[in-house]
């Protein structure tokens, strides 16, 4: 009752029921924004009307920006790798899983692609029963850059190639960074790749106040492309 926004109120009473959600997951949800964050990744035009699409889902309709990952429980005082991060992840897979959100399950850690050269070892891997596709997820601690981008869209040609069975859809990359640069973005194939996303992660939960002022932030970018593009 203590959520104020009524459609929200309302997505966390349905969540928790269909998802079967702890007192502990639905407080967690609560507090890191859950649904504010999956509203702006949904269609930015519609989000930004604070309205919600009815037509069939689509990929950018389950990528939620930032991710809070504060149950992986990293030191932020210490160095760690991405290694690190990874490994936190498959301790704490059940948390991940409803982080990412619904019709996410587990595929494999450093899942090996073969060509005829070289072997390549994609970070994590998921299959989405909703969407029907397969969807990796590339672990960055720095911030977001072209190599990065680059990498991911081989990995996702990789898998097309080569994985992708027949009836699957499109497969999905995300790179999960701490940081990433709008200009990066714009000027990348980021941009007209509707299967390619990247998004930031937190380490530590952040108050309502730095969630919402991030989500802003997020928004003025939206603003600004829709502006550019009339």
């Amino acid at each position: 009752m203590r959520v104020d926004n009524p459609r929200a109120r309302e997505y966390y009473l349905n969540e928790a029921f269909t998802e079967s959600w702890s007192t502990r997951v639905l407080e967690r949800n609560i507090n890191s924004l859950y649904y504010e964050r999956l509203l702006s990744s949904q269609n930015k035009r519609e989000a930004l009307r604070e309205q919600e699409k009815m037509e069939k889902i689509q990929p950018v309709d389950l990528i939620k920006d930032p991710y809070v990952l504060e149950f992986l429980d990293v030191n932020m005082q210490s160095r760690f790798s991405e290694s690190d991060i990874e490994s936190a992840i498959i301790s704490n897979l059940q948390q991940f899983l409803l982080e990412l959100g619904k019709g996410f399950s587990f595929v494999g850690r450093q899942y090996r692609i073969t060509t005829e050269t070289k072997h390549f070892y994609i970070d994590l891997v998921f299959y989405n029963y909703i969407l029907k596709c397969f969807v990796l997820i590339d672990l960055k601690i720095k911030e977001l850059s072209h190599q990065d981008i680059g990498q991911m869209d081989m990995y996702v040609r990789l898998f097309e190639d080569r994985m992708k069975t027949e009836g699957d859809n499109p497969t999905i990359g995300i790179i999960l960074c701490t940081e990433k640069d709008q200009t990066i973005v714009k000027y990348s194939v980021l941009e007209e790749n509707k299967q390619l996303f990247a998004s930031k992660y937190r380490l530590v939960l952040p108050t309502e106040d730095e969630l919402r002022l991030e989500l802003e932030r997020e928004k003025q970018i939206i603003r600004e492309q829709i502006r550019s593009e009339e």
